[in-house]
């Protein structure tokens, strides 16, 4: 019923939509926007989170697409990483963040807040308790009831402003807060022009010297009351400036029941002048209903995309919802000057230069599924983001490997290399950018000196290359995670100096990608860390986590061979032996040994409590693993897997992720996933088949193309591939070319409950691999 009802809907709106076109003659891009998919998004998925285990270890970011700025309600004290939770009882403000992870932790972040009757300011005393029961979030909109205060607030975003409406209620004392939060801030009252400007200091780290957030906040309200506070909240009455560690600003009026005050706000990270510029120019003279209704339009417009038909309505949510965070991160850390010229402050010296520039990003995780997303579906986009990699090495002098605003120590490997190659191997690098960025992902692969953090470039760098791996035994931590990515890195490097025509680059770099063999240890089948004199570590236990692993422990990232999945297969022993590895991993039980750690961290207790054995989905090393059954001949075991985890371990729900979400990377395995397909190797030109979750998705392609994506006979036990038909022809590769995508087209998957163990299983039809490449030239 539900499924007839959904596509007549579909329809009617598509009809009007297409009526309204013949007749306005819309642009192009404003064509896709048929269906409001941003009510389908909970960003409330993933808040049920806490230092101790994961579901995602989000909060709702209300924002645009992309956005400079976030807003989001604060439950826990200044500072504190997990910024909101689900469980939480009470709000202290609305806030502006950047905060890419709790980990991480913010920067920037300043906040709104409304009491009523007597005055309290201070974080702890001005909380007020909220239900769920009386809160709205969307993407393009948040609106709580601050019960004690019986104040309903409300915010609307923009890429660098927002709007926020206040009802109050009737009182003679109504105030309305603006915390600037401590390691710096400074706050000024202007009375006659009802207004609050001001900076904010606060970062985690990764700042230079000059690092402010400049901020600008407007009322419709004349103030009846101006005070501000000072270090150790100390009231300041009647005082309308203050600078100092920690300081903020309190305005006071009465107010009828039901009287709605606006405060338009904004910020920069260049000056208060263009702080007022964004906000004149993305607010403006707009009301709060047409500042919310852009916002729903920009991802709209975004999420229509993909539209997906199916039925099943809760899987519809959590693809959308999933979708969203996929659009988040990385943060444009750019502005448009007077001159509407782009420009940005760099946080890497402190400078305001032209140019694009990104941030709030662990390439780490993103390198696997966000960044070939964009490259798919957002190429434009992602020009623009290696433009601002460009103007990052050109500022600093290395790639950011994690950046939040600027370098930050977190994290290993050196994936900077990956995200690079994969764009310009698929047209989505400048010709401008093209030199320098080669340079830079060739320094990380020879300098070992200078580098400003140790998660940039390559620590153990100078072993890697003369040993052909970082030794276990040289006080290098996570040493095996970092040399199979460091060969993995060489792997791409190699691809682009073959693009570029520079061959012996591409021989040289081509065999430090096989570095990987010197850390697979036969006897056990497993990569194991190695001393510095060519033994290998002892004891090795596989279950342990950490010590020469990043995350995870040897059953997880000894299928981190990307560039070379055949010639994991060959070193252990063949598919029937590899095959029964993968299946291990599954069937065993979720034994662990957390002694590096000295505790028993979050991500492993998310792998032990969802009952798939020591498959640790919810962290990053081991999610292309499922993918890798292809290679070895066996893709109905891929198939059944995907549809497991897809149903099992993703949700719409506050607890609806299996782990960290980190950046959209847990959320890009998702959607990629429920698309049919997903890019195990960054870098070359493929997608691996799984099994698609919906009846119908179809994607809108930037180049104006349109790739349908079909199902039949698809349900909750129909998930086993029993033919594929890619433009009318019979399809059995178990996987899909890039430009085969690009080009537009129908892929139909004909699915069944039975496996056909012969789809897809024949050596011809595997994905790409090293090995196998070598062999054919």
């Amino acid at each position: 019923m539900y499924k007839t009802k959904l596509k007549y809907i579909t329809g009617f709106i598509l009809a009007i939509s297409l009526s309204c076109q013949e007749e306005a003659k819309i642009a192009p891009e404003q064509q896709l926007i048929t269906q409001n998919l941003a009510d389908y998004v909970n960003p409330l998925m993933g808040t049920d989170s806490d230092f101790s285990l994961s579901n995602g270890n989000t909060y709702p970011a209300i924002a645009t697409p992309w956005a400079m700025n976030f807003w989001t309600p604060q439950t826990a004290k200044m500072g504190n990483g997990w910024t909101y939770s689900y469980d939480a009882k009470t709000i202290r403000g609305i806030k502006q963040t950047h905060q890419p992870s709790p980990w991480i932790n913010d920067y920037a972040a300043f906040s709104l807040m409304a009491v009523t009757g007597d005055l309290k300011y201070q974080e702890d005393e001005r909380a007020s308790y909220f239900s769920h029961k009386a809160e709205t979030v969307k993407p393009y909109y948040y609106s709580v009831y601050l019960a004690d205060y019986d104040v309903v607030a409300e915010v609307a975003p923009t890429e660098r402003a927002a709007h926020f409406k206040f009802t109050f209620p009737e009182a003679d004392r109504s105030y309305l807060l603006l915390d600037a939060f401590y390691k710096g801030s400074m706050v000024k009252i202007i009375p006659e022009e009802r207004k609050i400007i001001g900076y904010c200091r606060n970062n985690s780290g990764g700042v230079p010297e000059n690092f402010h957030n400049y901020f600008v906040a407007e009322f419709d309200k004349d103030f009846e009351l101006t005070s501000t506070w000072a270090d150790d909240w100390k009231l300041l009455e009647d005082v309308s400036q203050s600078e100092g560690e920690h300081v903020g600003a309190i305005i006071g009026f009465k107010t009828k029941k039901g009287e709605v005050v606006h405060v338009k706000v904004a910020s920069s990270f260049i000056s208060l002048e263009q702080a007022q510029l964004n906000l004149d120019r993305e607010v403006g003279s707009d009301t709060f209903e047409q500042t919310k209704e852009k916002a729903k339009q920009s991802w709209n417009e975004e999420l229509n995309r993909i539209q997906i038909e199916d039925d099943n309505l809760d899987h519809i949510k959590t693809f959308y919802s999933c979708l969203y965070r996929v659009l988040l991160f990385p943060r444009k850390f750019y502005e448009f000057d007077k001159n509407n010229e782009i420009v940005h402050y760099s946080p890497y010296n402190g400078k305001v230069l032209p140019g694009y520039m990104f941030t709030d990003n662990g390439f780490w995780d993103t390198f696997r599924a966000v960044f070939p997303f964009f490259n798919m579906m957002y190429p434009e986009l992602n020009s623009h983001i290696m433009s601002g990699l460009a103007n990052t090495y050109k500022e600093s002098g290395w790639l950011p490997e994690w950046a939040s605003p600027g370098h930050r120590d977190c994290m290993i490997g050196s994936n900077s290399a990956p995200i690079i190659v994969d764009a310009f191997l698929k047209g989505n690098v400048n010709e401008k950018d093209t030199d320098i960025l080669f340079e830079a992902i060739l320094k990380n692969a020879t300098v070992s000196e200078g580098r400003p953090v140790n998660s940039v470039g390559r620590a153990g760098l100078t072993y890697y290359n003369s040993l052909g791996y970082v030794p276990y035994d040289i006080d290098i931590n996570e040493n095996a995670a970092r040399t199979l990515e460091y060969a993995y890195a060489d792997f791409t490097i190699s691809e682009m100096a073959e693009k570029l025509g520079k061959t012996d680059i591409a021989k040289k770099y081509r065999e430090k990608s096989m570095n990987y063999h010197h850390l697979f240890d036969p006897v056990t089948g497993l990569m194991r860390g190695k001393n510095e004199d060519g033994s290998f570590q002892y004891p090795f236990n596989p279950l342990k986590w950490g010590d020469a692993f990043t995350e995870g422990n040897s059953l997880h990232y000894t299928w981190s061979v990307f560039q070379d999945v055949q010639g994991l297969i060959n070193l252990m022993g063949g598919n029937k032996a590899f095959i029964e590895k993968l299946d291990s991993v599954f069937t065993m039980p979720p034994k662990f040994d957390d002694s590096y750690y000295g505790f028993t961290i979050h991500e492993i207790r998310e792998m032990q409590i969802v009952n798939m054995g020591n498959y640790a989905h919810g962290n990053q090393p081991i999610q292309h693993m499922i993918y890798l059954y292809n290679y070895a001949g066996a893709p109905y075991k891929t198939q059944e897997r995907i549809r497991e985890v897809l149903t099992k371990l993703y949700a719409a729900t506050p607890d609806g992720y299996c782990g960290d979400e980190d950046n959209g990377q847990t959320s890009a395995w998702y959607v990629f996933s429920a698309l049919g397909f997903y890019p195990v190797t960054p870098g070359v030109d493929q997608y691996v088949i799984g099994s698609p979750l919906f009846n119908k998705a179809t994607l809108h392609l930037k180049n104006g193309n349109t790739f349908e994506i079909i199902s039949e006979n698809n349900s909750d036990t129909n998930f086993y591939i029993d033919s594929v038909n890619l433009n009318g022809t019979a399809y059995n590769k178990n996987f899909l070319k890039a430009d085969e995508i690009q080009k537009g087209g129908i892929l139909k998957f004909k699915l069944s409950n039975k496996a056909n163990k012969a789809w897809g299983s024949q050596p011809e039809q595997v994905p790409y691999s090293l090995t196998n490449s070598i062999k054919t030239k």
